[in-house]
Formats: C-alpha cells, sequence, structure tokens
C-alpha cells in the first residue's frame, strides 16, 4: 500500500516517549511530521499550515483532545485519529460526536496506526478534490437548503455553508436517494462505507444527531429527519410543520 503523495502528519500527544514513536515510524515511512505537546500549541500550528492528519491524544494537560476535535471539526475536514489510554465504549462515541475519524487505543501497534492513517488520508484527500466540470452539482435538500456535491458542504440561502464528515455525507446521499421511506439502522449502516470502526446502531444515532444540527433541525422537535420508533428514521425534504 504505497503512502498518498506529500502527506503531513500531526502528532499530539505531552507523552514524550509516545509522541516520539509516533514521529520517527512515520518520518521512516516517509511522511512529512510535526509534533506538538499540547492542544495549545497543536491550534498554532494548523493556523498557519495545512496537514492531512491529527494523531490526537484524549488526555492533555490544560484543553483535551476531545475539545480540540469539535473545534477542529467546525472548520476543517482534516483526518483526525483519536489516540486513549482507556478502553472506554462512551469515550469512543464521545469522539465519534465530537467529530473524530478513527479512535485507537494505547499501548497500540504502529503498523496498525499507519494502515488507519494510509486509508483515512486518501479518503480526505478524495472528499476534498473539487471535479473539473463547468457547473458543480448542487442536490436540493430541504428549503432554503442544498447539497454541493462536490464540495460536501451544505449550503443555504441565508448563511454560511457548512462541511461534512464523509460519514455526515454518506448519511444525507443515502437519505436522498430515499426520500420520504422508513430506513432502519441497518439499512443505513450498509450505505456508511470505509468507516473503520466498529459499526453500531449507536453509529447511526450520532450521525444522524450531528447531521440534524448541520440541517438546523431541531433535535427535540426534527422536521427533516423524523425518528420512527422501533423501525428507524425517515427522511422529509418537504418538512412538516411545527408542532
Amino acid at each position: 500500500m504505497s503512502m498518498p503523495l506529500d502527506a503531513k502528519v500531526l502528532v499530539v500527544d505531552d507523552d514524550v516517549v509516545t509522541r516520539a514513536c509516533l514521529v520517527d515510524y512515520f518520518a521512516a515511512e516517509g511522511y512529512d511530521v510535526r509534533e506538538s505537546a499540547t492542544a495549545e500549541d497543536a491550534e498554532q500550528q494548523l493556523a498557519t499550515e495545512m496537514v492531512d492528519l491529527v494523531l490526537l491524544d484524549i488526555r492533555l494537560p490544560r484543553k483535551d483532545g476531545l475539545t480540540l476535535t469539535r473545534e477542529l471539526r467546525v472548520r476543517s475536514d482534516v483526518g483526525i485519529i483519536l489516540v486513549s489510554g482507556r478502553q472506554d465504549e462512551v469515550e469512543r462515541i464521545i469522539g465519534l460526536e465530537c467529530g473524530a475519524d478513527e479512535y485507537v487505543t494505547k499501548p497500540f501497534n504502529p503498523r496498525e496506526i499507519l494502515a488507519r492513517a494510509k486509508n483515512l488520508i486518501r479518503r480526505v484527500r478524495h472528499a476534498g478534490l473539487q471535479c473539473p466540470a463547468p457547473e458543480r452539482v448542487v442536490v436540493p435538500v430541504c428549503e432554503g437548503c442544498a447539497l454541493d456535491d462536490d464540495g460536501r458542504q451544505l449550503c443555504f440561502e441565508d448563511g454560511e455553508p457548512a462541511a461534512l464528515t464523509e460519514g455526515e455525507f454518506q448519511l444525507l446521499r443515502a437519505f436522498l436517494a430515499h426520500p420520504g421511506q422508513t430506513m432502519s439502522r441497518d439499512a443505513l449502516l450498509d450505505q456508511i462505507r470505509n468507516r473503520e470502526w466498529v459499526p453500531s446502531d449507536r453509529t447511526v444515532d450520532v450521525l444522524v444527531g450531528r447531521l440534524r444540527r448541520k440541517l438546523r433541525d431541531d433535535a427535540a422537535n426534527p422536521r427533516i429527519i423524523l425518528t420512527v420508533h422501533g423501525a428507524g428514521y425517515r427522511f422529509s425534504p418537504s418538512p412538516r410543520p411545527r408542532a
């Protein structure tokens, strides 16, 4: 498996031994590697330089890795692999909710992280490629909102666009292909390809929650992505009126 060309990686970990291990391993594989011991230092580096992937420890002094993940995901589609010393399912789900792409636990096998990194960088770069078509493909989603299919972002008539992660994009495309139909979680999981974590019902619920927020859909009283209790979800391109 060849390395993506000119791939840049930022390793963020306050543990000197772990950070050095990852930096040395990725550098030996030909990656352009940066390193930080804190989230604050990582933010300064990311403000001045683009990277393809962030290997991010969750337990950092002051600002933690989950907070940094959430902040990065608001403004960037950079690949994020969270590294944790705890095998905690709740923490893994929280990392997913914050926008992480991958989650690995210590002690880890560097070869496994390398394989995940290569796949993730390819996906991120593929998602960011713009097709050289004369017009971009824009798909209506609901009133006042459309999907820029090439840019993988939601465009609103009255505001700034909202970038979608790979999982959010694939989920929305699944809903758009089946408007008005109730889709089970299993059916939706089949549409979410190229995910490295073990899929579960909770994965779909988390992605639906994130997609609702980006669609400005009230989670307490959704109008666009409706919950069908005991069955799954239904996408309503013509939102139902508020109760």
